[in-house]
């Protein structure tokens, strides 16, 4: 038997209030103990990490799902993609309106089409197809996200280089008892982005990445930043190469620094149930569940360690 663990990420951040602070750490152990149970239960890390990112993305803290940040037109667009470490299939939507779960989108894209990617109305015609209920897009506007649109734009004319701003995202690893692994990462976006931008979420590769014999990671940070270094691929590569899960986070974490300025953070296992979380942004909310131990953290230095139910 393998050791499970699965880890989850919130998105990085420039900072989170005080009154929200509790919010989000709930939110990321929810996330984490639910995946922790699917585990225990025998369930694949595919499972595990589709519904360790559903609860987040059912929370209005997080900018994926119900708390998804606005488009330039105040509507909320979706990306997200799910991957399986044992035989490399993978599933992504992107510009996907109107659906609580976009997670689980992706997850019917990997396993009930041949293809791996699928965007805005293809996407909602496979979505439609497959059952997957639609809600008004309105249900997932949040009065936060409209305040966070006003001030973009009330911004926009000072525009300051601050790509720490709009870093939110969601995301899950885990490694099951069969010692496959996964990943999941779901967002909203950036405020006030261009109706039908994608960012590095749904982009495999990117967003995250998973083989058996690696890893699997998943990705948080500024978008563009991502997909210009290939993020999660290039932590994998330090791995292959003979780094640590650690050593290779703050590698490839440097690198995105160095080459585009790009911050960001990233959450690691390997089937052997090592894992790692590492960010460059201010902060990061995350969480671990392994051997019946939930640790987790918000800020750098901020670590707790609880016992699992």
């Amino acid at each position: 038997m393998n050791p499970i663990v699965v880890v989850v990420h919130g998105g990085g951040a420039s900072s989170i209030s005080k009154d929200r602070k509790e919010r989000v750490r709930q939110g990321i152990l929810r996330a984490a103990s639910v995946g922790y149970n699917i585990l225990k239960q025998g369930g694949s890390a595919v499972d595990t990490v589709e519904g360790a990112v559903a609860v987040l993305e059912d929370d209005l803290d997080f900018n994926a799902g119900c708390g998804s940040v606005l488009n330039e037109n105040g509507e909320v667009e979706m990306d997200a993609s799910v991957m399986n470490g044992k035989d490399l299939s993978a599933g992504a939507v992107s510009a996907v309106r109107c659906i609580a779960n976009p997670i689980k989108l992706a997850r019917l894209v990997m396993d009930k089409t041949p293809h791996c990617f699928l965007t805005d109305q293809g996407a909602a015609k496979f979505a439609a197809a497959n059952g997957v209920p639609t809600i008004p897009g309105q249900q997932l506007v949040t009065e936060r996200s409209k305040r966070r649109l006003e001030k973009d734009k009330l911004e926009k004319d000072a525009q300051k280089a601050d790509c720490e701003k709009n870093l939110g995202t969601v995301g899950a690893v885990a490694v099951d008892c069969q010692g496959n692994v996964a990943y999941a990462t779901s967002t909203g976006g950036i405020v006030n982005k261009m109706l039908g931008r994608v960012g590095d979420t749904p982009c495999i590769g990117s967003g995250g990445y998973t083989d058996n014999d690696i890893g699997a990671v998943s990705m948080t940070g500024h978008g563009e930043s991502i997909l210009k270094v290939n993020l999660a691929r290039l932590a994998l590569f330090h791995v292959e190469q003979g780094k640590s899960l650690e050593e290779a986070a703050d590698a490839s974490l440097c690198h995105m620094k160095s080459k585009v300025k790009g911050v960001g953070g990233i959450i690691m296992v390997n089937k052997a149930g090592e894992w790692a979380v590492k960010w460059t942004s201010t902060s990061m909310p995350w969480a671990a569940a392994k051997d019946g131990k939930l640790h987790s953290g918000i800020d750098f230095g901020d670590t707790s360690i609880t016992d699992l139910s």
